[in-house]
């Protein structure tokens, strides 16, 4: 017996539905948790490993304890604005120099130039992605969401050490933050 082809037809597009909403889900659910644990564990894609407060402030006296005076790394700050985010965002200074070990301070600016409240989150990334298991924040805008009223201007401070196990052949590191407005994420869901 043979298959009409508009039975045929009407298989092919259910398996066709099926197979999108199968990579959808895979895309969506499967993905991002996946990509996030390898990233982790390899030290890819700037992302950070944070330690709980308690190690955090044990490991700091520790390496505080082995500041490596000899080599000095160049850190950049870099700055980028998403989703249209009508703000003024920088760095107070573009590069520093700092020895591994030690603990420095810098400022960064932001001002909201809307006309109304914004709530928003600053992501980090660092570059070489290697570097980011040793580079550490104590303190840091990033941390939370940030709510600037209209016209509001701030500096905001970023306490951080990189670790003296940084690998010699690393001279250079690039710490990147994207603010993103989280008021428009809350409006979407």
């Amino acid at each position: 017996m043979q298959v009409s082809q508009k039975q045929a037809n009407a298989r092919t597009t259910r398996k066709i539905l099926l197979i999108v909403v199968f990579m959808f889900s895979f895309g969506f659910f499967v993905l991002p948790p996946l990509y996030a644990a390898i990233c982790d564990v390899f030290g890819l894609n700037g992302r950070f490993i944070e330690l709980k407060k308690v190690e955090r402030a044990e490991y700091i006296v520790n390496v505080e304890k082995r500041i490596d005076e000899s080599r000095t790394i160049r850190i950049e700050f870099l700055t980028t604005l998403n989703q249209k985010l009508n703000w003024e965002f920088r760095a107070k200074q573009n590069t520093i120099d700092v020895h591994p070990g030690k603990v420095t301070e810098v400022m960064f600016y932001a001002k909201n130039l809307t006309n109304r409240k914004v709530v928003a989150q600053a992501i980090p990334s660092v570059t070489p992605g290697y570097a980011a298991k040793y580079f550490s924040k104590m303190e840091c805008f990033c941390f939370s969401q940030q709510t600037f009223e209209p016209g509001e201007a701030r500096d905001m401070p970023l306490r951080f050490y990189v670790d003296p196990n940084l690998p010699k052949k690393v001279k250079t590191i690039s710490l990147g933050y994207t603010f993103f407005d989280t008021n428009r994420k809350l409006a979407s869901k």
